[in-house]
């Protein structure tokens, strides 16, 4: 019996390793083959390598990537600095030209509030040329003064003209400037400064006179002047200048007079206001004829 369990035994156990032994050759799942197997571990570690390695690339171009924006926003911000000043440029430039323009179109503005005082007639200027050498009679009521400036104007121009020619003839020599200047700067200073003077005293004296009605009666109180120096300076003897002085300035010289008797209330105002104009324009003349005649005078009797 031990031996039939023996063989029994061993006939199992035969029977197990023989299983065992077909299923290994049959089947073949079983059996590890290590050459066709990958290695995990090791692709394992250089997927990680070369993941670190990617993430390293991509934030070195992120780095790249950002400091290019920073670059472009610098460039913008230069480009936009400059836009800025350039703008401002432009609105300062705009605003020059607007002063500019608008200075023009004031200076226009005041040439036309001038036009007023041109506007005249050449009939109307000969009427009052031919009234500046007639007094008026009448003086209880205020005599009618022409508030234009052309006549006046036109009259100082000529006797700058006619003075130029007597500093001509005569020889005159001017030290400093010019004889043209010379003669602009007496016959404009005399207008405007008497009459600045002169409205200052009709100020004081209660006269009723503006200033452009004083340069306007001054003015034409030239007429008479022009006409003696025109004809002495081509005629010299002093015997016909003062016949002159006294006719035909002392007409003129009385016709402004008598205008402001009429626009003044007061006997001492009219004194001291008629006798400064009447002083200073009869001395005005006499300055004008013996200021530059002087050399012609001495030199007569050698050219006779």
């Amino acid at each position: 019996m031990s031996a039939a369990a023996a063989g029994g035994g061993r006939s199992g156990t035969a029977g197990d390793w023989g299983g065992f032994e077909d299923n290994m050759q049959g089947g073949g799942s079983a059996v590890i083959d290590m050459e066709n197997m990958d290695d995990t571990s090791g692709s394992s570690f250089e997927d990680m390598g070369e993941m670190h390695q990617r993430m390293k690339e991509e934030e070195e171009e992120e780095g790249e990537a950002g400091a290019a924006e920073e670059e472009d926003g610098e460039f913008l911000g230069m480009k936009g600095l400059r836009g800025q000043l350039g703008r401002q440029v432009a609105d300062q430039m705009w605003q020059v030209g607007k002063r500019q323009a608008t200075r023009a179109f004031s200076l226009y503005a005041n040439i036309d509030i001038l036009r007023p005082y041109f506007d005249v007639e050449p009939i109307q200027v000969r009427a009052r040329l031919m009234e500046s050498m007639i007094p008026v009679k009448m003086i209880n009521f205020p005599q009618k003064i022409a508030g234009e400036l052309y006549g006046p104007l036109m009259l100082v121009f000529t006797l700058v003209a006619i003075l130029l020619h007597g500093m001509k003839t005569s020889d005159t020599i001017i030290r400093e400037g010019t004889l043209m200047g010379t003669a602009i700067g007496t016959c404009f200073g005399y207008w405007l400064g008497v009459s600045s003077f002169i409205y200052f005293l009709a100020y004081l004296c209660n006269a009723q006179i503006t200033m452009v009605q004083m340069l306007s009666l001054l003015g034409y109180g030239l007429f008479g002047h022009c006409i003696t120096l025109f004809v002495t300076y081509n005629i010299h003897f002093h015997s016909l200048f003062y016949i002159f002085w006294l006719g035909v300035g002392g007409l003129s010289t009385l016709r402004m007079v008598a205008v402001l008797v009429s626009r003044t209330v007061g006997h001492t105002q009219r004194l001291i206001l008629c006798g400064t104009l009447a002083a200073l324009h009869m001395l005005f003349l006499l300055y004008l004829h013996f200021a530059y005649h002087k050399v012609v005078e001495g030199r007569r009797p050698v050219l006779s």
